[in-house]
C-alpha cells in the first residue's frame, strides 16, 4: 500500500509539474528583518534551531534525544549557558522559512555550501566534509557475484545518467548538483523533486520504489550498514563543505561566537568521538532497526502501552509521564536507588505500602503506586498554584524531592518578596537556598535541610525531554480522571507527613 502511495504521489509530481526542474536557488518567501542578534539569544536564555530528524542527526533511541547535530546543538549551548530548544523540520523549505521569520536561530541541518545559497543564509564555518553520490539498489544476486560483475551492473560512470530519472529532496543541493552534471555530460538528467528527505528517498531506492536517489557520502554510508543491498560508491561531486546557517541580516554576534566555537572544538578528540559515533559505528544499524528508534516506529519504551493507559488515570499528555519514567529508571523495572526507591516510577516500600501496592510485583504495579502519588500531589498543588504549567514545575519537583522542601521554598519566596506560585527564578531559587544554615534554619522552613540542585535538575530535564518526544511522536489525546487517592502522603522517597 505505501508503494502504490509513494508511486501515486510521484505521478502526480509529474503531471503538475511536467518534469520540469524548479530553481532552488531562491527561497521566494520574504520576511521582515528580525532584529534578533546573540544579545537577545543568551537574554532569552535558549537558542532555537532547526533540525530535521533522522538516524544520524536528531532522534530518539529508548527514550533518551541523541543525533550528531543533537550534540552539537547541546555542547554549544552549553557552552553559552543557555538551553537549547529544536524546532523538527524535515522540509527545506519551511526551514529556511523558519529562519528568516525569526521563529529560528540557526538552521542545524547538514546543508551544503553553495554561493547559491549564500543568496539566503550565511553559513558556518564547516563542520566536515563529505561528497554527493548516487544511491542504486543492487541486483538480486548481488552477493554471487564478483566486484567485476557487480560494477558491470551499476552506475560507475556518471556519463551513464544521462537519461535517467533520479529523485531528491525539494531545495537540496543535490538537484543543483545534478543540474550542473548534466551540463558537464552534455545530455539530459530527469530531476524529480520531492517532499522527503535523504533517508526516506535511499528507503525507497532499497524497497524498489524509485531507481536513483542522491545524497551526502557520510548520510549513505550510515544507510548502507541498515540496507546492504544498496549501492552507494559511485561519486557524482568533489568533496564539498557541510555547514549550519542563520539569518542573512543581524546574525552577526551569533555566526562570530558560532564560528569561534566550531573552529576551537572541532580540534578536539571530543568532536572525532563524536562524528565517529554517528557515522563510523557500526551500531547505527541495530539502532534503526530497533522497534525504539523513535523516529520511524513512534515507540519510546516496550512499556508504552503501560504508560499510555496511566497517564489517563492523571490527565497527563502519555509522553510526559514516559519522560518522567525514563527520568527515573530509564525503563527498567528492576533497578533500586542507593535510598531504596524501586522500579519504573522509583517508588519507595513505604509509598507503595501505605497505598496497598506491592511495587515490587509487577511494572503495572510499580506504575499504578505511582500514578496514585501523582494524583496526591496534583490535589495538593491545585489551590496553591493557580497556573497548570507552573503547578506541574511544583508536582513534579515534588515527586523527586517531596512536597515537605517545596513548600518550605515557597514559604521562603513569599516572606522574601517573590512570587511563591512561579518556578523558575523563584521558588527554584529558595529551594537551592534550603542548603544554607541561614534558610533551613528559619522558623518557616519546617523539613530543614535540603540541597535542591538535583530536584531543579530532575524538572527541567524532564520537561526539556518532554519537547523532544512531542517533536518526535504525534499527540494522543488523554481523557483525565479525578484523583484515585485523597491521602496525606508527604513524601512519595521516604516519609508519610501532613503537610
Amino acid at each position: 500500500m505505501a508503494k502504490k502511495n509513494f508511486v501515486f504521489f510521484i505521478l502526480l509530481i509529474i503531471l503538475l509539474s511536467c518534469v520540469k526542474k524548479s530553481d532552488t536557488s531562491n527561497i521566494p518567501v520574504k520576511h521582515t528583518p528580525v532584529l534578533f542578534d546573540l544579545d537577545s539569544i543568551i537574554s532569552r536564555g535558549r537558542l532555537i534551531a532547526v533540525s530535521d530528524f533522522n538516524s544520524t542527526d536528531y532522534f530518539i533511541y529508548k527514550g533518551e534525544p541523541m543525533g550528531f547535530y543533537f550534540e552539537l546543538l547541546k555542547n554549544f549551548t552549553e557552552y553559552l549557558g543557555i538551553d537549547l530548544e529544536i524546532i523538527k523540520e524535515n522540509d527545506l523549505e519551511n526551514a529556511f522559512s523558519l529562519l528568516k521569520s525569526g521563529d529560528a536561530d540557526v538552521l542545524a541541518f547538514g546543508l551544503t555550501v553553495s554561493s547559491s545559497r549564500k543568496k539566503d543564509i550565511r553559513f558556518t564555518d564547516p563542520i566536515f566534509e563529505t561528497r554527493q553520490v548516487l544511491v542504486q539498489k543492487k541486483p538480486h544476486n548481488w552477493r554471487s557475484m564478483t566486484i567485476d560483475m557487480l560494477n558491470k551492473k551499476l552506475v560507475r560512470n556518471q556519463l551513464d545518467l544521462a537519461g535517467k530519472t533520479i529523485y531528491v529532496q525539494k531545495l537540496s543541493s543535490h538537484a543543483e548538483r545534478l543540474k550542473t552534471l548534466a551540463e558537464e555530460i552534455g545530455d539530459s538528467i530527469t530531476i524529480i523533486e520531492v517532499p522527503y528527505d535523504s533517508e526516506e528517498l535511499i528507503r525507497n531506492v532499497a524497497h524498489g520504489e524509485i531507481e536513483f536517489t542522491v545524497c551526502d557520502e557520510n548520510t549513505a554510508s550510515v544507510n548502507s550498514t541498515y540496507y546492504p543491498d544498496i549501492d552507494v560508491n559511485t561519486p557524482i561531486s568533489f568533496a564539498q563543505n557541510i555547514a549550519w546557517g542563520v539569518r542573512q541580516t543581524n546574525s552577526e554576534k551569533l555566526l562570530l561566537e558560532l564560528n569561534s566555537w566550531l573552529n576551537t572544538y572541532r580540534k578536539s578528540k571530543a568532536f572525532a568521538l563524536l562524528y565517529n559515533k554517528y557515522y563510523k559505528n557500526s551500531r547505527s544499524s541495530l539502532i534503526v532497526k530497533s522497534d525504539y528508534y523513535t523516529s520511524s516506529t513512534g515507540k519510546i519504551s516496550k512499556y508504552d502501552d503501560l504508560i499510555k493507559s496511566a497517564s489517563e488515570k492523571i490527565g497527563w499528555d502519555w509522553r510526559l509521564l514516559a519522560s518522567l519514567v525514563y527520568q527515573e529508571s530509564r525503563f527498567n523495572p528492576l533497578v533500586r536507588s542507593h535510598a531504596g526507591a524501586y522500579g519504573l516510577m522509583q517508588i519507595m516500600p513505604v509509598t507503595g505500602k501505605h497505598f496497598g501496592i506491592d511495587i515490587t510485583a509487577s511494572p503495572s504495579n510499580n506504575v499504578r503506586a505511582g500514578i496514585m502519588y501523582i494524583n496526591w500531589l496534583q490535589e495538593l498543588f491545585e489551590n496553591k498554584v493557580s497556573d497548570p504549567e507552573e503547578r506541574l514545575k511544583f508536582i513534579l519537583a515534588s515527586y523527586n524531592a517531596g512536597p515537605g522542601h517545596i513548600l518550605d521554598a515557597m514559604r521562603l519566596a513569599e516572606k522574601n518578596g517573590m512570587d511563591p506560585e512561579i518556578w523558575d527564578g523563584s521558588v527554584e531559587y529558595w529551594l537551592q537556598k534550603k542548603s544554607d544554615p541561614v534558610y533551613y534554619r528559619d522558623a518557616d522552613v519546617k523539613s530543614g535541610y535540603f540541597r535542591g540542585t538535583e530536584s531543579i535538575n530532575f524538572v527541567s530535564e524532564i520537561l526539556e525531554r518532554f519537547e523532544h518526544y512531542k517533536n518526535m511522536i504525534p499527540e494522543e489525546k488523554n481523557i483525565g480522571l479525578t484523583a484515585e487517592s485523597g491521602v496525606n502522603l508527604q513524601s512519595g522517597k521516604a516519609l508519610i507527613l501532613t503537610p
